[in-house]
């Protein structure tokens, strides 16, 4: 029997950063599908699971987490042997690991979201952009590029020359990003930032992840 079970949506960034974690580790899982459209996220029993009424809720024999964030460090944590290391033993080079995931859920995340919402889930739903949005959140993820321009000019990923969760992290967000033509042009003129995006969103493990969202 499977100890770990995942609940959620394969449409969710929070649950494909949980998805793409345990495919690091080499862990195996059973995926629950939350159905979102019917509401499935706040009811009875997710809204057991997760008192917020968001996807994804975690759960690792008699552990239950949720925050994909704080899951997949406990991942990380748990499983250190499996699979890919996701984190440095050195305590220094892991800080800065954890400085640039911090940047990612709070610089990055929450401009790329809004896009995400305003150019790819409202015309899904029929829904009117609202272009004042993408404007704001396009300036302020253009800063956000710009310092990883910088940084990735001295390192192969954002945290130094091992993949980390603080890598892993991004790629939920530019899963969708980079089909949207306006936000790809931000990466592509960033050379750096390009070719950190084309190295972590072709590894088998993401396209694992990948193919579950396009599935669905």
């Amino acid at each position: 029997m499977v100890a770990i079970k995942v609940h959620g949506s394969p449409f969710s960034t929070a649950t494909m950063r949980v998805l793409a974690s345990l495919y690091e580790k080499d862990i195996d899982f059973e995926f629950i599908p939350v159905d979102m459209s019917k509401g499935e996220h706040k009811q009875e029993p997710f809204i057991s699971r997760n008192p917020f009424g968001q996807v994804p809720a975690f759960e690792d024999g008699d552990l239950k987490l949720f925050e994909s964030r704080a899951i997949t460090k406990y991942i990380v944590l748990q499983y250190g042997e499996k699979g890919t290391q996701l984190f440095y033993p050195d305590a220094k080079k892991q800080a800065i690991s954890f400085l640039w995931a911090e940047v990612e859920a709070h610089k990055f995340d929450p401009a790329s979201s809004k896009l995400i919402f305003e150019l790819t889930f409202k015309p899904m739903f029929g829904m009117t952009t609202d272009q004042s949005v993408v404007e704001e959140n396009e300036a302020k993820l253009v800063k956000v590029l710009d310092v990883y321009e910088e940084n990735l000019s001295k390192s192969k990923y954002l945290a130094g020359e091992c993949f980390t969760l603080a890598d892993l992290h991004h790629l939920p967000n530019l899963h969708y990003l980079t089909k949207i033509p306006s936000t790809k042009k931000l990466f592509e003129s960033r050379p750096h930032v390009n070719a950190w995006i084309s190295d972590i969103t072709s590894r088998p493990t993401w396209s694992k992840v990948a193919a579950m969202s396009n599935q669905a």
